[in-house]
């Protein structure tokens, strides 16, 4: 199995997943500029969408977007419990966080990546985002992780996109729930490996 990344891209949750269920993968860091990878074989052969992360399976097959990998792992795994069983409501309470976060959260904070970006866009983008922070605030209140007390994959995705707030400057003093809960899966082993192997700490 492959992980095809990018340091502190999207493709952090799936590597955060993959080392907390414990399995042996290969990782291949990808130039989302040159379209390249670290080998230097052209990436778009294996993800035509030309972005992170993609997970080459052990019988060839290539899989992407983060919540299907995430639950891909996930599933593969059932004992890391990283997921509930699908059918049950908490599954689809999963299903909706890690909609959720993509489409409200990943694609908010994400826009400001562009280099194209206008002042009044970026204060626009930023202000959705603290609506959007407002929410996780009010749901995950004094809970240790979205869906309770089990570290599940939506964690490791929302983990991931919030980081980005800090390389944008994006004041999170405000939502002191938020920082707290960083600081808390920040801390867990696996989260420290990935962003370890990434670069992204020491």
């Amino acid at each position: 199995m492959k992980l095809y990344y990018t340091p502190g891209a999207c493709s952090l949750a799936p590597h955060i997943a993959l080392r907390e269920v414990g399995l042996n993968f290969e990782l291949e860091k990808v130039d989302l500029a040159s379209k390249q990878t670290e080998d230097g074989g052209d990436f778009t052969k294996v993800n035509p969408k030309g972005y992170v992360p993609a997970l080459r399976l052990d019988n060839g097959d290539i899989l992407t977007e983060v919540a299907v990998l995430l639950q891909y792992i996930a599933d593969e795994n059932p004992n890391s419990q990283l997921a509930p069983k699908f059918g049950s409501i908490a599954r689809y309470r999963l299903m909706e966080w890690l909609s959720f976060i993509a489409t409200e959260v990943h694609k908010t904070l994400g826009a400001l990546f562009n280099p194209s970006i206008t002042p009044e866009w970026k204060n626009s983008q930023i202000a959705t985002f603290g609506k959007r922070c407002d929410i996780l605030v009010e749901q995950i209140d004094d809970k240790p992780y979205l869906l309770g007390e089990q570290f599940s994959i939506a964690d490791a995705y929302l983990f991931t996109v919030l980081g980005w707030a800090r390389f944008h400057k994006v004041d999170m003093s405000k939502w002191p729930t938020l920082t707290d809960y960083m600081g808390r899966v920040a801390k867990r082993p696996a989260v420290v490996k990935a962003m370890q192997m990434e670069g992204l700490i020491h």
